[in-house]
């Protein structure tokens, strides 16, 4: 039966939040059930930093032995900032009474953005609890300046060196797309204060915003113009775009180095990341990074951090058979130093490595997906299959650890990863094609998935699916739209009505997700036919839900609504909430309690 679940769970990630020019790093750890700060050293031993309630996470002032914390109560995504002095550094780890508190209000979220000499820039809604202000708080006089409070969930944010420019990114109307505007903070008219650079209409995702030395223009990683993402740079004067790094197979992002000169990019091979560095003014290659193999290093994990000087990089790697680990690269000469080693195997059981694989469907596209072959075919469960759905529904399922994954591939389940029409990853076309009244398109992914499985010698009368956020809703929508083809299902943090999240979900996120689902307004009528709930009485299979009481995306009541309507048939389902958690599970005791007996409910129903 392989390793339990236990154990996988018990596997200890690392992740790497920023970098000095010493070398140090400022990490996350999870040994001790959820992210709590450590400092690396190089040349010394790890200092833990925080023993907080639930996770956090943070970034060196410049300059200073100063720690910029990110914190929250129970996952309730309220995030609050506070400051943690290393000089010298703490005995102890500091609770939440031993940090000194820098903006704190918890009816409001307060989003830490970026770090100055001296200042902090950060968003909040304490406006008006909907919309996202930009603030920088200067660390010495506490005054604050609002640079930018013209409305919208502000994405990101990127401040001129000189701090008379700040570039905003805000949605547009497109889903997922994302608007560009320019905030100058000494304007000689008004007209000039907030300037759109791009269109509200346009089709396109402008990410990971780095200023030039100068305030000449930005780098940006868009798909402006074309399907796949690349590196672009934007000249002020002018107004003029050009493309720095691209590629007709994959999708690049960029990170640019402080001092403008180095252009570090991961491209993004069917969820596989190779990194290389290029000169950031011509866009030339100088060399690729020599990273572990068949991983990642971005985002969903933590994003690369240069250091102040341009010399470091810290990056967190992780891949299926590597929880999560900490890299350091000289830019220089491309070293990369591993600082910490999370293990690949545990005792004489490897982990298991995916085969990638293109899924036909009957409207002529193929669903990129990663299978992950049972440990041990000989298993009260051999000949079953698990899909596990990624959330978003804007997002990918990369080539990083995921003990579900292995826990289910360990009892002897056929795992299959996808990524359905409306992942990134494979161009505008893909991540767009669910958009709206296309959403049903990527419940009709489930079933090609379904009728394509027997080729991997998979009974399709035990196929479950399991999955988190908007998975859930797909989880959802599979048994309540495909009952005749899903034998169980496992939802976590799940939609169930379209119209009921959108509705209940933070005031904040209402419009931002209307974007891509649909307006209360115009669409209600598709939106409560595409939801699970009006279809209940259909749903046949076993249910097995997880939610958080705090969770401010996905309230409670969408899973108590639909477990209701499920029981009220008089069929098998559970509910599992958490009161100290928000959208997932953030802390390892609730994953031990709630995953084990999710991979039970399994078993017991895909069983020969």
């Amino acid at each position: 039966m392989g390793r339990g679940v236990d154990q996988l769970l018990r596997l200890a990630s690392w992740r790497a939040f920023d970098v000095d020019e010493s070398g140090r790093v400022l990490a996350g750890s999870d040994e001790s059930g959820s992210v709590q700060l450590v400092e690396l050293d190089p040349d010394g031993p790890s200092t833990p930093l925080t023993a907080l309630p639930g996770a956090c996470s943070g970034r060196y002032l410049p300059g200073e032995r100063t720690v910029v914390v990110q914190h929250d109560a129970g996952g309730d995504e309220r995030a609050q900032l506070s400051l943690l002095s290393l000089d010298p550094l703490p005995d102890r780890p500091a609770g939440l009474d031993d940090l000194e508190p820098l903006v704190r209000d918890p009816r409001y979220v307060h989003r830490l953005l970026d770090v100055l000499p001296g200042r902090v820039v950060f968003a909040t809604n304490r406006r008006n609890g909907v919309d996202f202000d930009v603030v920088i708080r200067n660390l010495f006089s506490g005054e604050e300046e609002t640079v930018y409070d013209h409305g919208g969930f502000v994405r990101e944010v990127a401040v001129a060196p000189d701090s008379r420019y700040v570039l905003v990114s805000v949605p547009g109307e497109p889903a997922l797309s994302m608007q560009l505007r320019l905030v100058d903070t000494m304007p000689e008219t008004e007209d000039d204060h907030v300037v759109s650079l791009t269109g509200a209409q346009e089709h396109a995702r402008h990410d990971h915003l780095f200023w030039l030395p100068g305030d000449r223009g930005f780098v940006v990683t868009t798909d402006r113009e074309r399907d796949l993402l690349g590196v672009a740079r934007y000249e002020r004067a002018g107004g003029r775009w050009s493309w720095l790094v691209t590629s007709d197979e994959h999708e690049l992002t960029g990170w640019l180095s402080p001092d403008g000169q180095l252009l570090l990019v991961e491209t993004n091979d069917d969820g596989v990341g190779r990194l290389a560095l290029h000169d950031a003014e011509t866009g030339a290659k100088l060399h690729d990074l020599a990273v572990p193999a068949g991983g990642w290093v971005s985002w969903p994990l933590a994003e690369p951090a240069w250091s102040a000087d341009s010399q470091l990089v810290a990056l967190t790697f992780s891949s299926p058979t590597v929880p999560g680990d900490v890299l350091l690269v000289h830019a220089e000469g491309g070293e990369v130093r591993r600082l910490t080693n999370s293990p690949a195997q545990l005792g004489d059981e490897p982990l298991v490595e995916p085969t990638a694989y293109r899924v036909p469907t009957p409207d002529g596209e193929h669903i990129p997906c990663a299978v992950y072959a049972p440990a041990e075919a000989d298993t009260p469960v051999g000949g079953s299959a698990v899909l596990v759905l990624h959330g978003g529904p804007e997002g990918q399922s990369v080539r990083t650890f995921n003990p579900i994954v292995q826990a289910l591939a360990a009892r002897g389940h056929t795992v299959v990863v996808p990524n359905i029409r409306g992942s990134v990853g494979y161009g505008k076309h893909w991540y767009s094609a669910d958009d709206g009244r296309r959403r049903l398109a990527a419940v009709a992914d489930l079933a090609a998935l379904h009728d394509w499985l027997p080729t991997l010698g998979v009974d399709p009368s035990r196929v479950a699916l399991w999955g988190g956020s908007y998975g859930g809703y797909l989880v959802l929508s599979g048994l309540a739209f495909q009952p005749e083809r899903w034998a169980a299902g496992v939802d976590i943090v799940g939609i169930s009505s379209l119209v009921t999240f959108l509705e209940n979900t933070a005031p904040y996120r209402r419009a931002h997700r209307e974007r891509e689902y649909g307006s209360l307004e115009r669409d209600r009528d598709f939106l409560l036919s595409a939801s699970p709930i009006t279809h209940v009485d259909a749903i046949r299979a076993p249910l097995f839900v997880i939610h958080g009481a705090n969770d401010p995306r996905v309230p409670l009541s969408e899973a108590e609504q639909v477990v209701a309507a499920v029981q009220d048939k008089g069929i098998e389902c559970e509910l599992l909430v958490y009161q100290d958690e928000g959208h997932g599970l953030a802390k390892r005791v609730n994953r031990l309690d709630a995953y084990p007996r999710a991979l039970d409910f399994l078993a017991r129903h895909l069983a020969h």
